[in-house]
């Protein structure tokens, strides 16, 4: 296989010495990339130590502002940073995570595509960071039929289906009674990722319409669709009604309490019976654990790998989980579940680094303590809402605080420009609807016969992987 991988012009790290120790990070989201980050400042320089990130893609993602790529508020470069170029003095391999076994300490990774091939990874010490999936609750029809928003690749092909459905829009099917299902967008779930992406859809839509004359504003239609009580549960029922008003002032049907029964090719099912005709719909509706973690020995709470206090995994000295695909006791709030979020995962990263070097030395680690912030959410037309230390803020300056709060966020200076540059031309220009992806490729990807994520559905278009049913 070492031939075989010179010839391909493959990088996988060195083979490592009998004394040299191998700590493999597996997860290239916010808790992977910020241990990986913590352990390359404290362990990066040294011969005695090999540390290697393992990640599906070769950048990090900064996802809180997935939704704006959508939007054509930002282009898909500015929110992503290369992992060689940010952590350059680590190891780096591409790949998915196919096979873990905790008693050998051997990872399994896979690329290439159909003619990839695998290589086995030891460790002395592993971090699993591998996030989690979009929970389909077991329904075949959104896993087949609708979007998702968790990837560079989901937004990039969200943003390309809804310019093509303007140009088809605009060319006859107005005029031949079928503007309802064309123009007609749904958003499933009404958490932070959902309201997120209503918003930006309904923005781009409207801030498009322009150069196509054939469609009128009331022609288009966005619904929200939420099985909860109020949309935004997170940040209590005061600011979830404020967004409820905000989004329906903004064009937005909500309708909550509502559970999806199904999606098809032609539309949604509600629970009544009630069809709702559209060519788009994009499932938020909640997340799972990685599918990989089931076979796993180690002991789970709804899933997700059961942890202590310093994110160790119990039964298996030398291995730390953290982030979504973990269950990790929050100390501030009486040892329940960690919510899995951005700011919870980088700060678990943090600890989880240190915690790796005390261990490589012989010491025991400190445990992750940490008191939730506040959270904020972007609801389109430049509003917002936002929970931060129990104040509460609304409107112009909730967004505001939202976009100050998440540029000053973001990973390395040149990236803290881009993004800066991307909003400064949003607010000077018109939306740009350029289509990256043409109608014939986009009919390709919708095969309900292609069962596949976006991302892969994305990579296909892009020439990276060849296209395959399942």
């Amino acid at each position: 296989m070492g031939a075989d991988n010179q010839s391909r012009g493959l990088h996988v790290p060195a083979a490592s010495g009998p004394s040299r120790k191998r700590v493999l990070i597996l997860g290239g989201g916010f808790a992977g990339v910020y241990a990986a980050l913590h352990l390359e400042r404290r362990l990066g320089r040294r011969d005695d130590v090999e540390v290697t990130l393992v990640s599906r893609d070769n950048y990090f993602l900064f996802t809180p502002m997935l939704h704006e790529v959508a939007a054509s508020d930002l282009n898909p470069s500015a929110i992503v940073i290369s992992l060689r170029k940010l952590l350059p003095h680590l190891s780096f391999v591409e790949g998915d995570l196919t096979g873990l076994d905790l008693h050998a300490r051997t990872a399994t990774v896979a690329h290439g595509g159909l003619d990839g091939h695998s290589h086995t990874l030891s460790y002395d010490c592993a971090v699993l960071a591998m996030g989690s999936e979009t929970n389909f609750f077991g329904k075949p029809g959104p896993r087949d039929h609708a979007l998702t928003m968790k990837t560079l690749g989901d937004a990039m092909l969200l943003r390309n289906c809804l310019i093509d459905r303007l140009e088809e829009a605009d060319a006859d099917c107005l005029t031949e009674g079928g503007k309802r299902p064309v123009v007609t967008f749904v958003v499933v779930g009404g958490g932070f990722a959902g309201v997120e992406t209503a918003g930006a859809i309904n923005d781009f839509i409207h801030g498009a319409l322009p150069y196509y004359p054939n469609i009128q504003h009331h022609n288009v239609r966005v619904l929200l669709v939420h099985g909860g009580k109020e949309v935004l549960p997170e940040l209590g029922e005061d600011l979830g009604a404020y967004t409820h008003r905000k989004l329906i002032e903004h064009g937005i049907e909500v309708r909550t309490g509502i559970h999806v029964q199904d999606v098809t090719e032609a539309g949604v099912v509600l629970p009544d019976g009630t069809r709702v005709p559209t060519k788009t719909v994009v499932w938020t509706a909640g997340v799972t654990p990685p599918s990989l973690l089931a076979s796993l020995p180690c002991e789970k709470e709804r899933g997700r790998i059961k942890v202590n206090e310093r994110m160790e995994v119990p039964g298996f000295p030398g291995v730390w989980a953290l982030g979504d695909c973990a269950s990790v006791p929050d100390l501030t709030n009486g040892g329940r579940p960690c919510p899995p979020t951005a700011q919870h995962a980088l700060r678990q990263g943090q600890v989880v680094a240190r915690n790796v070097c005390s261990a490589l030395k012989g010491r025991p680690g400190k445990a992750f303590r940490y008191k939730m912030l506040g959270q904020l959410a972007a609801i389109g037309r430049r509003a917002g809402v936002a929970r931060i230390l129990g104040l509460k803020f609304s409107g112009t300056v909730a967004w505001v605080l939202w976009r100050t709060l998440y540029l000053a966020k973001l990973p390395r200076l040149e990236t803290k420009v881009r993004v800066a540059l991307g909003w400064t031309l949003d607010l000077l220009f018109r939306k740009d609807v350029v289509q990256f992806i043409g109608p014939r490729e986009l009919d390709q990807l919708t095969l309900p016969a292609l069962p596949l994520s976006s991302h892969q559905q994305v990579r296909q278009v892009q020439g990276l992987q060849p296209q395959a049913r399942h």
